[in-house]
């Protein structure tokens, strides 16, 4: 346990830290990506693991970095944000597919 608390600081202070760097200059659309990818990766593995905590705050993370890309890129289209709903939309229905099986095996469990 102790572990997992540790692991959400340093992911806390490593997003702070990374937010005031990115405050300073504006993302590159490339860069932008590339981070995005990241943050999907990570929030895919701790999903895997069970780590909704970590999770959600990989995905506040993730909220945040796609807002400050977009302030700093051109506005989207409304092809790119139907996109962009469509993707949140499957990262949130697997997101509860996932909560639903740990509840099943959960209640299936011998007391």
């Amino acid at each position: 346990m102790k572990r997992g608390l540790l692991a959400a600081a340093l992911l806390v202070l490593s997003t702070s830290a990374f937010a005031q760097a990115q405050a300073v200059e504006p993302p590159s659309a490339a860069s932008c990506q590339a981070e995005e990818a990241a943050l999907e990766r990570d929030i895919d593995l701790a999903r895997s693991r069970g780590q909704m905590l970590r999770r959600r705050q990989l995905a506040e993370s993730l909220s945040a970095l796609r807002t400050r890309c977009q302030a700093s890129g051109p506005s989207m289209s409304r092809a790119a944000r139907i996109d962009k709903l469509e993707r949140d939309i499957q990262l949130l229905k697997a997101e509860l597919e996932q909560a639903e099986e740990q509840l099943r095996e959960l209640k299936n469990e011998r007391p």
